[in-house]
């Protein structure tokens, strides 16, 4: 591990479209951590990747295990356990891509292992580090929340044609939804649009405890990409999205002392502009500081299984599948 001035050796598992972008991230963090290779079972991806990073290309996961302190794992999800127990072997820190595991039983066991193993654990909630949600959070942490509504909704593209919309868009929308409410999802009801036993449009309902509604929409069907957050407030509409990272609360200007007026123009909107940051980059700082501090990661074992767990049970929902 990390003694001194040397840097920590961290690899990535898996250079796909997102593999890179950890790929392309590590380099850029010099200061924080060396890259010392990539390994993906897809020979010419890696090598092309390889090449274009001017980094090493390993021939195993084991043989980049024994050479690393940390990895990204930014491969299929159904490989996530496998790899995870490797390095758990190897004693290798993860940050682990969501969804964290296929189910909830090998995410519960894997996270047993790491914390017996000492070896950190990190989910990749990347959306925790997008400003706009750290802003949200801050806004809506004093305010009576009467429900919330949330899309995320990409256009179709063919390489998703195997991929579940609720496993790969809506999880973002549930952890993010838990870290908003602060409160526990108690019930729900979802719909979902399938293709071949996968849902590619899917529009969620939730209850939590406090008795707050939300809403989620999910689509690789849309003409558009949208990632919007609505929050309806008792003195206030939020408006949040995450693309353009902006945000508009709408108010009446007597919204606390006077009786609310029902005509638009009365009413008080203001945009704030957030400035931009990278959530990548600062989830890998994260990740590496987590390591190096021997601290607890933000986004823990535990948080990945309890956002697994409500995904996989709106995914069987939707896609008519016995629980």
């Amino acid at each position: 591990m990390e003694s001194g001035a040397v840097k920590m050796k961290v690899g990535v598992i898996g250079t796909g479209s997102m593999g890179e972008k950890h790929v392309r991230t590590y380099t850029s963090l010099s200061d924080y951590c060396q890259l010392v290779g990539i390994y993906d079972s897809d020979e010419k991806r890696g090598a092309a990747i390889a090449l274009k990073y001017q980094v090493k290309l390993f021939k195993s996961i084991d043989d980049l295990l024994r050479a690393v302190d940390a990895v990204s794992i930014v491969v299929p999800t159904e490989y996530h356990y496998e790899i995870g127990l490797a390095c758990i072997k190897n004693r290798v820190h993860m940050l682990m891509e969501k969804p964290m595991t296929s189910n909830v039983k090998q995410a519960e066991l894997l996270n047993e292992k790491a914390k017996e193993s000492g070896i950190k654990l990190q989910v990749g909630h990347i959306e925790l580090y997008n400003p706009v949600i750290n802003v949200l959070r801050s806004m809506v942490a004093q305010e009576e929340i009467i429900a919330l509504d949330i899309h995320r909704m990409s256009p179709y593209d063919p390489r998703l044609s195997k991929v579940d919309v609720i496993q790969d868009l809506m999880i973002h929308d549930i952890y993010i939804l838990k870290e908003l409410l602060n409160d526990e999802i108690i019930n729900f009801y979802t719909f979902g649009q399938t293709t071949e036993g996968k849902s590619k449009h899917a529009v969620a309902i939730l209850k939590s405890t406090r008795g707050i509604i939300a809403q989620m929409t999910a689509s690789f069907k849309s003409m558009e990409k949208i990632r919007t957050i609505h929050v309806l407030t008792e003195e206030q509409v939020i408006k949040a999205n995450l693309l353009d990272s902006t945000i508009e609360v709408i108010k009446s200007p007597n919204s606390e002392s006077e009786q609310r007026t029902s005509d638009y123009e009365e009413k008080i909107t203001k945009v704030i502009n957030i400035p931009q940051q990278e959530p990548l980059k600062l989830q890998l700082i994260d990740f590496l500081n987590c390591i190096k501090n021997n601290k607890e990661p933000l986004v823990n074992g535990e948080s990945g299984i309890d956002a697994l767990d409500i995904c996989n049970k709106i995914s069987a929902l939707a896609n008519h599948i016995p629980r």
